[in-house]
């Protein structure tokens, strides 16, 4: 897929999305469809999103190269490699500390230096860090979580899915002094964002059209 004739016109998303290799973060036996346009099964029960949600969401929250980046949902740690190249520094949570494991392997492969991890839960976001220019949340919120907008820096930008199984929608939430402007931008699939741990320790990532 022409992810241009799609929608991704930034030219420094689609220039990340041309070089962070893809297939790092497959599963092995996914490998020859690392760069089909689709999501793809991972470890825990997620998923890798698609090439072209992955950079819709990246094209929407409108990066500048000294953005400080919060994503929840480290998956397989794709989203974020894209996103490190876009912004000045990204914090990504991941609840599974498998996946978080094995994202921060990934990052070392490819030589990354400017992604920070930390795994817990991710409704809570990272507030020692905050706030933050822009925030990414990598699957479906109910509802717009007051604790991640709390978190979002005067004039900031969080992108997120919002629904239920049913329907869904990629949502941008501008924050404006104590206000909040929301506006609905694309209908996709995620799955839920939930709270607390993963299970091998007591959201997640990946989505398609």
């Amino acid at each position: 897929m022409d992810l241009r004739l799609a929608g991704v016109t930034d030219t420094r998303v689609l220039s990340a999305l041309e070089t962070v290799p893809r297939e790092v973060f497959v599963s092995d036996p996914f490998q020859e469809h690392a760069y089909d346009n689709r999501a793809l099964p991972i470890e825990c029960g997620q998923t890798i999103s698609q090439p072209l949600v992955v950079g819709l969401m990246t094209q929407y929250l409108e990066l500048g190269l000294r953005d400080k980046v919060l994503e929840i949902g480290t998956g397989s740690g794709y989203q974020a490699a894209i996103l490190s190249r876009v912004a000045r520094r990204v914090y990504t949570v991941e609840r599974h500390r498998p996946l978080l494991d094995r994202a921060e392997a990934r990052f070392r492969q490819i030589g990354l230096s400017n992604v920070v991890t930390r795994h817990g839960d991710g409704m809570k976001g990272w507030p020692a860090q905050a706030p933050f220019t822009r925030i990414l949340v990598t699957a479906a919120a109910r509802q717009i979580p007051e604790s991640l907008t709390d978190q979002l820096d005067d004039g900031g930008v969080m992108v997120l899915p919002v629904g239920d199984e049913n329907k869904q929608w990629v949502m941008r939430v501008r924050r404006k002094s104590h206000r909040l402007a929301t506006e609905r931008l694309l209908a996709v699939r995620f799955v839920p964002l939930l709270g607390g741990l993963g299970e091998s320790e007591r959201g997640a990532n990946g989505a398609s059209f």
